[in-house]
């Protein structure tokens, strides 16, 4: 609940019942009366410090569905087996990028539709320190990388894989199919 200004009348009035007040310990100094509050004024400053770096795109949620609900159903359930996969253990992002762009349009051009890219969990760092460090780089950034282009072109849906098929270590990555003539 925001509180309301007091009116100039209500000031006054107030200035009046204390002045008419009794203090309870006489010898203690009296409070200053409260002058209103200035109104702030924005000081103008100059920005120097550089423009912020390009955004990446957002991560698909979860919720957005992109294909039919029983397909769905059973890739959740792991009752679809992909037809291709690709392993990133132990790849740097600089190697895991060129080689998931190449696996997902190479995948797509021979007509699969559900593959399998397993990142892994992430290291665990032996060092413990006042600041966390973040665990599976890869993890995180295989759906912005599937996101952006020239992947989000190719790729339907991305979905965190069923436990026997890798996990939270793993995604299903669902394929538009590749249309002749398109594109």
């Amino acid at each position: 609940m925001t509180r309301r200004r007091l009116t100039a009348e209500e000031i006054e009035l107030w200035q009046r019942v204390v002045e008419k007040a009794e203090r309870l310990n006489p010898g203690s100094h009296p409070a200053p009366a409260p002058l209103p509050k200035p109104k702030p004024t924005k000081p103008v400053t100059a920005r120097l410090t550089a423009p912020p770096p390009p955004r990446k795109p957002p991560p698909p949620k979860p919720n957005d569905l992109n294909m039919d609900h029983k397909t769905f159903g059973k890739l959740k359930r792991g009752r679809l087996d992909p037809e291709g996969r690709i392993d990133l253990h132990g790849m740097t992002l600089d190697q895991a990028h060129p080689a998931l762009t190449r696996f997902i349009l190479s995948a797509q051009a021979s007509g699969k539709r559900l593959v399998l890219v397993i990142t892994g969990t992430g290291k665990k760092s032996d060092e413990t320190g006042p600041i966390p460090r973040p665990r599976g780089v890869i993890r995180r950034e295989v759906p912005l990388w599937l996101a952006a282009p020239p992947l989000a072109q190719a790729v339907l849906q991305i979905s965190p894989a069923h436990l026997r098929h890798g996990g939270s270590g793993a995604f299903y990555v669902y394929l538009r199919r590749n249309r002749p003539g398109a594109g």
